[in-house]
């Protein structure tokens, strides 16, 4: 048999052991890493979850027949405080199926950990996605990271920083690579030093008196190299929130150092808010974003 058609046959069959839909697993079986002693259940407050003590991915696979071995990890925005994902794991969810996308959308800890908890949350989600590819019906070389605003800046740390040292905790899975293959960035925090910073999502993530080396090493854009993975960056001349400054930068930093990325601009669209149609092009970076996957082969060509 084909190994083409041994590939087709081990989509289907991970398609259909998540038939029932969506399913949630612990990122962290063997026992959060520094839990805190108070840990309580998370809670839904202005439609927001909150207070993560115990991270989770909700697991969101393609559609049966569409399956085209691609994982993206996703990471919800929220400063660092709250998690903004929307029903059915949101429009990012919805659009990334239809084209044969897995998803899965990650429960990180924040403000009540800091770094490095975050980090290591993502991290660990990559680890977990790569060592269970074949049941997730996913290929170990095609597994991105997504994030939005806050969740933007953990996923550009992740394709920053998935070799630091704080990212590991001594696990079975830290032999498993963690950088992600690609990354998606939209309206992200950027920078942690400057006039551009996001105040709120850097005291959440490393308090009010933070060291200037600390806003330097969480700062993506002074930590890319060439093994930078390719980066797609949206953002909006409308953002009052995060300046587009931050992708600026970062966009800079991709350029100066051979990284094959793409940069998409638009002059509508407030923060957190782009996929309304009456932001004419802004409404359409989801299509932009995909032509630039399937041309990099993360989808098949043609779709």
């Amino acid at each position: 048999m084909k190994t083409s058609t041994l590939c087709a046959l081990s989509l289907f069959a991970a398609s259909a052991a998540f038939a029932g839909g969506p399913q949630t697993i612990s990122l962290w079986p063997e026992g959060v890493p520094g839990l805190r002693a108070d840990a309580a259940e998370e809670k839904i407050v202005n439609n927001r979850v909150v207070g993560v003590h115990f991270p989770s991915l909700t697991v969101y696979p393609a559609p049966a027949g569409k399956a085209c071995g691609t994982a993206v990890i996703f990471c919800p925005g929220g400063g660092y405080v709250r998690l903004a994902i929307g029903e059915g794991g949101g429009p990012e969810t919805r659009f990334l199926n239809e084209a044969g996308v897995a998803v899965f959308v990650l429960k990180y800890r924040m403000v009540e950990y800091g770094h490095p908890a975050p980090l290591r949350d993502v991290l660990r989600a990559v680890r977990l996605v790569r060592s269970r590819a074949a049941e997730f019906g996913v290929k170990p070389d095609r597994i991105g990271v997504l994030g939005e605003s806050a969740g933007g800046h953990l996923a550009a740390c992740a394709a920053t920083m998935w070799e630091a040292p704080e990212g590991r905790t001594g696990a079975v899975l830290d032999a498993v690579s963690a950088r992600p293959d690609f990354a998606v960035l939209v309206y992200p925090v950027v920078t942690f030093t400057g006039p551009f910073v996001h105040k709120g999502s850097r005291e959440a993530l490393l308090g009010k008196e933070a060291s200037p080396e600390m806003m330097e090493k969480l700062s993506p854009e002074k930590r890319v190299t060439r093994e930078t993975p390719p980066i797609f960056l949206v953002a909006t001349m409308a953002d009052k929130s995060v300046p587009l400054e931050n992708s600026l930068a970062l966009f800079q930093a991709l350029r100066a150092a051979g990284v094959p990325s793409e940069l998409h601009i638009y002059s509508q669209g407030p923060h957190g808010d782009s996929l309304d149609p009456k932001y004419g092009p802004t409404a359409l970076w989801p299509r932009r974003c995909l032509e630039w996957m399937r041309f990099n082969g993360w989808l098949p060509a043609g779709g």
